[in-house]
């Protein structure tokens, strides 16, 4: 059986007068990756700003683990095991990559564990490891992507939220970026990816949902999603 990890119940997000989303349901099985994707505009990123108590809700629940956290603080949110990766990386260029690092973990404790944490991600970005003295600023955006992502796992999380990670990368950047997806999946972490390069979201995804104008229009595994008229006419050419 199957267990839902994120379950998200028509929520509506209003940023003053005007609807960002409006009754958007979605669900995150454990150990899965699921994509959301939809023009820029769409409301996707007010999608992950909800669920990590960035942005308040107008009505409707998120439900984590079987509970709810609406209403919780973005640092509670952090603690339950649920890390967003803003748009844009948000990095402290002036900090070096170490540095950038040990902040993922700013909430956690366990010094053993953050140790082995910090090996682990240095294996999986082995470039990390050698420019750990020099300045976040001086990377390059490739591995300014992968340092956010570094800092992301730094804080030990259950789902993974990553908002538009192949903005700014070169083509075979966005390919590696998506093999770092499905590894970190690997690795018993869930994802909730949303993007706009759809062949980054639909090739590391099991389930999809697409949004327009702040509803969801169309949800379900990736071949429907691959196959669907909307998604064809809007992203794929067809």
């Amino acid at each position: 059986m199957v267990n839902v990890l994120l379950e998200v119940e028509n929520i509506t997000v209003h940023y003053g007068k005007s609807i960002a989303i409006q009754d958007v349901s979605l669900e995150v099985a454990e150990g899965s990756v699921v994509s959301i994707i939809g023009a820029n505009g769409a409301g996707k990123s007010t999608i992950l700003r909800a669920l990590s108590g960035l942005t308040p809700l107008t009505s409707g629940e998120i439900r984590f683990a079987g509970s709810r956290i609406n209403g919780k603080s973005a640092t509670e949110i952090v603690t339950l095991g649920i890390v967003h990766i803003p748009e844009g990386r948000h990095l402290f260029p002036y900090l070096s990559v170490l540095s950038n690092l040990k902040l993922g973990a700013s909430l956690r404790k366990d010094k053993a564990g953050i140790n082995k944490d910090l090996e682990e991600v240095y294996k999986l970005f082995p470039i990390l490891r050698g420019r750990r003295n020099q300045k976040a600023g001086t990377l390059s955006g490739g591995e300014q992507q992968m340092l956010a992502i570094g800092r992301g796992l730094m804080a030990k999380p259950k789902l993974l939220l990553m908002d538009e990670p192949s903005v700014g990368l070169a083509p075979i950047v966005i390919e590696q970026l998506g093999e770092v997806i499905k590894d970190i999946n690997k690795r018993g972490v869930s994802v909730l990816l949303v993007e706009q390069n759809v062949h980054l979201a639909l090739g590391v995804a099991s389930m999809g949902y697409a949004l327009q104008v702040g509803r969801v229009v169309l949800q379900g595994d990736i071949a429907t999603i691959r196959s669907s008229n909307i998604v064809k006419k809007a992203y794929l050419g067809g």
